[in-house]
C-alpha cells in the first residue's frame, strides 16, 4: 500500500511566473470572494494585481512558494520578512483540495526556520475561517483602502511551536 501523495508540489517563485499567478490572484479574487465583497470592492482589488511588473517585483522581494500540480501552478503564498503571511491564493479550481493549507503549512515551517515564534496573516472575510481552523487568533479587524474602495480583513496571529520542526 502506497501512502497517498501530497496534492500539489512546491517550487520557489520564478519571475516568468508572474503572468499566471496574477491571473491566478485574480480569479481566486473573482470566483471566491463573492459571498463577502461587492462587485467594485473585488475589481478594486484585482486592480492591484494589474500593473504585473509591480506584482512580479513584490513577490520576487518576499520568499514566495508556487503550487503546483502536474507542473501547473495552481496556488502561490507569499512570506514577508519572518512572520508575516502577505499573500495566500489558489485558483478556485483547486480550492477546497489542500493546496492553501500545503502552502500554509510551509510558510509555517519557513518562519520557524527563520527563528519567527510566531506568525501573522491579514486575512480576507472570504478566507478567515480557513486561518482559523488552522490555529491561527483573531486579534482585529481592518478597512483597508483599494482605490475607491475599502475592503474588510481581520489581522489574525498564530504561536508557533518552538519543538516543531526540531529533531530530537
Amino acid at each position: 500500500m502506497t501512502s497517498p501523495k501530497p496534492p500539489a508540489g512546491l517550487r520557489p517563485f520564478l519571475p516568468s511566473d508572474t503572468a499566471l499567478l496574477a491571473e491566478i490572484f485574480r480569479a481566486s479574487i473573482a470566483e471566491l470572494t463573492t459571498d463577502d465583497y461587492s462587485e467594485a470592492q473585488q475589481a478594486a482589488w484585482m486592480a492591484s494585481a494589474g500593473d504585473e511588473a509591480a506584482f512580479g517585483a513584490r513577490l520576487a522581494g518576499e520568499l514566495t512558494l508556487v503550487a503546483t500540480i502536474d507542473g501547473a501552478a495552481v496556488g502561490f503564498a507569499a512570506l514577508k520578512g519572518v512572520d508575516t503571511i502577505d499573500m495566500l491564493y489558489v485558483h478556485p479550481s483547486v480550492a477546497g483540495q489542500g493546496v492553501g493549507a500545503q502552502l500554509c503549512e510551509a510558510l509555517e515551517k519557513l518562519a520557524q526556520a527563520r527563528g519567527a515564534t510566531k506568525l501573522t496573516a491579514d486575512a480576507s472575510d472570504t478566507a478567515l475561517g480557513f486561518f482559523e481552523r488552522r490555529g491561527f487568533v483573531p486579534q482585529r479587524r481592518n478597512s483597508v483602502p483599494r482605490d475607491d474602495e475599502w475592503l474588510a480583513n481581520t489581522t489574525l496571529q498564530k504561536t508557533l511551536s518552538a519543538a516543531q520542526g526540531s529533531t530530537p
